[in-house]
């Protein structure tokens, strides 16, 4: 991609929650698109550059950046309707001092919602901000995989339906891949790229505070999990330590980091963080599973590697009934940590229009 042709791009736009394909599909093109903006700004030489485009363009699932739009979407949203129906409430108590008006709360429709929202975002960053952030976490998370799969760390040979980064380079390339990948990652969360509005240097740098030390712990969970590795006696406990920091810290700076964007209150991020702490270790639950009872072709990656590398995982521990009774009551916290901050908005929250918690069923149902 030219420098022109980028300049050429349509400007970015808010995608709306209407259902969750809808919505996903918005997210992933807007994140695709910001990617090759990303690449032609940084001028990385051949074949870096081929190996970072091959491993950020494949077909992942992008749960990360869904994450950091999904709550930008459902915090922005309450918090905009609270506001709109607090400014509305204080009208009708003003006019109803007055006499002019029945006393009887009238209803913000979904299509004024919607058009409030729209107007919210016309005219500043906070959404360039969450596209920064949805593609700083999936920066760090390809890098991660990249480094997980050389063969001094798991030595896999297929990642995302597809030959992993050293097998289709080699094993230098993917080292610096994955070396650039997270140099990037923190990057973009103030670089002056085209499509892109200047950075707001508050929200920047909120951002870089919640991202660098999850960031850090996500490789320290990598090391206890590499140390767990051919361990009969790892508890419950012990498995939960590694993965709240190898899976679950970046879950949680996905969620945190779109909350920051969409302006989240104290009180709401901390519901963030208790949900992102349920989901991640859900997810590491889910992917244990995934790891015995899917195919190759299904995954994107080998199925059983897990057990040919002797690792500690949910199922060695508890079977496999027992995970997935697990998962889904780390499931169901998550879905009630964020109900009960959200709750200016429960009638929204009760039904499934709502971003963040579309989202979650939706990991509750992978089948990779």
């Amino acid at each position: 991609m030219t420098v022109s042709s980028i300049l050429s791009l349509m400007p970015a736009s808010v995608p709306s929650f209407k259902n969750t394909e809808q919505f996903h599909r918005a997210v992933r093109a807007q994140l695709a698109q910001d990617i090759e903006v990303l690449f032609t700004y940084a001028k990385l030489p051949s074949p870096l550059m081929d190996a970072c485009r091959y491993v950020m363009t494949g077909q992942g699932k992008t749960v990360r950046p869904l994450l950091v739009a999904s709550v930008f979407a459902s915090v922005t949203d309450n918090n905009n309707i609270s506001g709109n129906a607090n400014k509305a409430e204080e009208s009708l108590k003003s006019d109803d001092a007055s006499g002019l008006v029945d006393s009887t709360p009238t209803n913000i429709t979904n299509d004024m919602q919607s058009d409030d929202l729209a107007s919210l975002l016309e005219n500043d960053s906070d959404y360039d901000m969450c596209r920064r952030a949805a593609l700083a976490v999936e920066l760090l998370h390809t890098y991660s995989l990249v480094h997980d799969d050389l063969p001094c760390m798991d030595d896999d040979e297929l990642r995302r339906g597809q030959p992993t980064c050293h097998i289709a380079f080699d094993e230098a390339t993917a080292l610096l891949a994955g070396d650039v990948l997270q140099t990037l990652a923190f990057e973009v969360l103030t670089a002056e790229m085209p499509t892109f509005a200047h950075f707001d240097s508050d929200i920047a740098s909120q951002l870089l505070a919640v991202f660098a030390p999850r960031a850090r712990r996500m490789v320290s969970g990598q090391m206890l999990d590499l140390n767990a590795e051919a361990k009969d006696d790892v508890s419950q406990s012990e498995l939960e330590s590694i993965h709240r920091d190898k899976t679950g810290a970046l879950i949680e700076a996905a969620m945190l980091m779109g909350g920051i964007c969409a302006g989240a209150t104290a009180l709401q991020r901390m519901a963030l963080q208790d949900c992102a702490q349920h989901i991640g270790l859900a997810f590491q639950v889910q992917d244990d599973i995934l790891d015995v009872t899917t195919s190759t072709d299904t995954l994107g990656k080998p199925a059983g590697s897990d057990e040919k590398l002797d690792k500690s995982t949910y199922v060695k521990l508890m079977g496999v009934e027992n995970a997935k009774t697990y998962a889904q009551s780390l499931f169901d916290d998550g879905r009630t940590a964020i109900i009960r901050e959200l709750s200016d908005n429960q009638d929204n929250l009760g039904k499934n229009n709502d971003a963040l918690l579309a989202l979650i069923d939706w990991l509750w149902a992978r089948k990779k």
